[in-house]
């Protein structure tokens, strides 16, 4: 049979009740909210007795797909395909979803179209509840129209993808253990910024740079089909198909939760309005070393308190950094360096494996 389209709940069960014949006094595993990440992985497995957990929790086996339908936890991705539960029958949070796949539809690819962010924007607009209670309906899940291809070809797909989110995590994890080696060899070149052990030079970032807000971008200009990345206050936003600087740019997140966060942008770009960047910066500083110095600051304690998080220049200006010779400055950039082209080529095998299941996952709806 070639691709046609069905209902999701053609092709799955919603929220199946799990039947099972344990004794009272079994232990079974217990998944929390927190205990499933926004990448599809289950970071833990708890134990509880079956008699703490039979009413009033959601039951699931192993090959089901748990979804949460809350808000914010839908629209980040919590989703995972369940696996390796040490019991017949485990139980979760009130907030999953239980989606079991029938014969009709591999469990990996049923995890990947839910996880899907187009599935995602699609089903937050349907959410119902109060503000910060909205949730996503069974009845959207049922009704949603997709593509089914042959079985094959949905596993076929299905391991592209997860191919696709293994790089992602090796290179996620790749990149802490650097950054980790890179606070690391600071701390021993320059000591801690605030004891400042060796007595370096400190000071105020308002004699070192000057900030600048970018410019407004409706997000109605923005697409996934642009060229040109947009930086706001928690890194890419989206893409524009006009640029606003030939160099890469130091930002700084200047409103909502993500102010303070430090970013270095790709070259050309964008920068909106909800960032700062640095738009002169002293010469005695090396742009690498600015970056990881603005980082280690720690910017977001800065912001203010009173109703939306904002850091502006006149907040950020006051905060002293180390500023050690620039020989030394130059030492730790080619450190930095390093660290950024095992990124690189880290990147480059990640978006060429993205770019084709960007390719295949357009196919799912």
């Amino acid at each position: 049979m070639t691709a046609h389209t069905v209902k999701l709940g053609d092709v799955i069960e919603i929220n199946p009740r799990s039947n099972y014949s344990l004794a009272s006094d079994s232990d079974v595993a217990f998944l929390a909210m927190a205990d499933i990440s926004e990448d599809g992985q289950i970071l833990a497995t708890q134990t509880r007795p079956l008699s703490e957990v039979a009413k009033g929790y959601t039951s699931f086996r192993n090959g089901d797909v748990l979804l949460a339908k809350i808000t914010p936890c839908f629209e980040n991705g919590k989703a995972a395909l369940v696996h390796d539960m040490f019991s017949d029958v485990a139980f979760g949070s009130t907030e999953f979803h239980v989606l079991r796949p029938t014969e009709e539809i591999d469990g990996r690819y049923l995890y990947h179209l839910v996880w899907n962010p187009a599935f995602r924007a699609a089903g937050a607009r349907r959410m119902t509840g109060s503000a910060g209670q909205k949730r996503v309906p069974a009845a959207f899940l049922s009704d949603f129209e997709i593509v089914l291809p042959r079985f094959e070809e949905q596993k076929r797909i299905a391991a592209i993808l997860d191919k696709a989110d293994s790089l992602r995590r090796k290179r996620q994890q790749a990149i802490r253990l650097a950054d980790e080696f890179l606070r690391a060899v600071f701390l021993d070149m320059f000591g801690d910024p605030v004891t400042n052990p060796k007595g370096l030079p400190k000071l105020a970032l308002g004699e070192l740079i000057k900030l600048k807000s970018g410019e407004f971008l409706p997000a109605s200009e923005m697409s996934s089909e642009g060229s040109i990345p947009v930086y706001g206050g928690n890194g890419i936003n989206g893409y524009h198909d006009e640029k606003m600087f030939d160099e890469s740019q130091i930002v700084i997140g200047r409103v909502g939760a993500y102010c303070g966060a430090v970013h270095q942008t790709e070259a050309p770009c964008w920068v909106t309005d909800n960032a700062l960047y640095v738009a002169e910066k002293s010469p005695d500083l090396h742009s690498d070393y600015l970056l990881f110095a603005l980082r280690q600051a720690n910017l977001n304690q800065y912001a203010s308190q009173s109703g939306q998080p904002l850091v502006s220049g006149g907040r950020i200006y006051p905060v002293e950094i180390l500023v050690p010779d620039m020989p030394k400055q130059d030492t730790f950039a080619q450190i930095i360096q390093r660290r950024q082209a095992l990124s690189n080529s880290l990147v480059s095998s990640e978006m060429a494996v993205a770019r084709l299941g960007k390719s295949l996952q357009s196919n799912f709806f």
